[in-house]
């Protein structure tokens, strides 16, 4: 999910289940914190979490009383984009139905602006007690998300319901709630991504200084509006969301073999890779070697990847092109748009600072059939969402 998560640990047998909540959602790409409830430090201990978290566990509202220094539970509540509270306990979960506020944990709880998970885990009839059940009501109606409890063997030997849902179940609750309400939901992107590698022998290649993070966040961002996500990359060191389909190629033919296979059922096709537009027309079969002062090489164009898909795109389908301009820019993003037949083309230029290859910002113009934004210097996870916005508003 590549979220910030702060998980909230309360006293509970269940809560050695937390330390493989940790995992999953780490798995997943998100960063966690943890909040633990002095009870759940009977149960399960800071280190492991800690060490699972690589990040300090939080407990007590002073941090060094000699010092003046305590834990900021405002801070925490803006941090986080989701607070997971599991296990939470009965009491726990009578103490934030009333507003309670004697530990970390319900001071965050009370600070949060973000979404609210709360896994209740007790005993039977502790579960089933009216108390306990009006409790939960009263989260579910101010918009604290209830992840149900699952019927099993408890801690006391009975059978029924009270225990936690297991964590693997849990972090797909919460995909799935986030999932059920996303404008993209059955729809497919495709996403070219990254460089092409066009061989010159075995050892040397022309390519480009794309790094592929643009399409990293643009696919990330798919995935959050519910989208399925194929990512044809080419050769990069990062890592695409766990979600996504990602289709690992080298050069620029087998990048266009790999999109053409997808593109037909492609609802939304956003081309970000950077192809390289030449190469060579003869692969040396060994090491070329230093012979001589100089060095010719024939070269050829490379298949242009959008303007060979771009043409047959259906009618319902929704086509955005990359730009990479260092002069007359808005002449060529237009030129693009209409040769290409694109719905939309997003102008950079590596004049901008902070814009182009090998950075985490970006500063974009789109360019449609009907209108031109411009738009600041943006984090590239700012700019996909700007992209989606566009097509949401103005094709969907």
């Amino acid at each position: 999910m590549n979220k910030r998560f702060l998980l909230g640990i309360t006293g509970s047998i269940a809560a050695y289940k937390s330390a493989f909540i940790v995992r999953e959602l780490i798995k997943g790409g998100s960063e966690v914190r943890v909040i633990m409830t002095q009870a759940a430090k009977e149960f399960v201990t800071p280190l492991t979490l800690g060490t699972l978290s690589k990040n300090p566990v939080l407990s007590d509202l002073v941090k060094d009383e000699e010092k003046g220094e305590w834990n900021n539970h405002v801070e925490l509540g803006l941090w986080a984009d989701f607070f997971l509270i599991a296990p939470a306990s009965a009491n726990t979960i009578a103490k934030m139905a009333h507003g309670e506020a004697d530990n970390l944990l319900l001071t965050t709880y009370l600070s949060a602006k973000c979404p609210v998970f709360f896994a209740p885990a007790m005993d039977l009839d502790m579960h089933a007690h009216h108390a306990n059940q009006q409790n939960i009501e009263a989260l579910e109606s101010r918009g604290n998300i209830h992840i149900p409890s699952e019927s099993g063997e408890l801690a006391s030997g009975l059978e029924g319901k009270g225990r936690m849902m297991e964590p693997e179940g849990i972090v797909k609750f919460i995909e799935n709630h986030l999932l059920a309400k996303s404008p993209l939901k059955g729809k497919k992107v495709l996403i070219t991504s990254g460089p092409t590698e066009e061989p010159i022998d075995p050892v040397r290649y022309i390519g480009n200084r794309s790094t592929g993070k643009m399409g990293a966040a643009l696919a990330e961002r798919a995935i959050e509006l519910g989208a399925q996500v194929t990512v044809v990359s080419g050769p990069v060191s990062l890592k695409y969301p766990r979600a996504a389909q990602v289709n690992h190629v080298t050069t620029a033919e087998q990048m266009f073999a790999a999109a053409e296979d997808e593109f037909e059922n492609t609802d939304i096709a956003i081309f970000a890779a950077a192809v390289a537009d030449y190469k060579p027309k003869h692969i040396a079969k060994e090491k070329m070697k230093k012979e001589n002062d100089s060095l010719t090489i024939d070269l050829e164009p490379t298949r242009d990847i959008l303007a060979s898909l771009g043409p047959k795109k259906k009618p319902n389908q929704l086509v955005v092109g990359f730009a990479l301009e260092t002069e007359n820019e808005m002449e060529h993003a237009r030129a693009k748009l209409h040769k290409k037949n694109c719905d939309l083309i997003v102008l950079n230029s590596l004049k901008n600072q902070g814009a182009g290859f090998a950075v985490d910002t970006n500063k974009v113009t789109f360019v449609s059939h009907n209108k031109t934004l411009d738009f600041e210097l943006k984090q590239k996870s700012e700019v996909a969402t700007d992209i989606f916005n566009f097509l949401l508003k103005e094709y969907l």
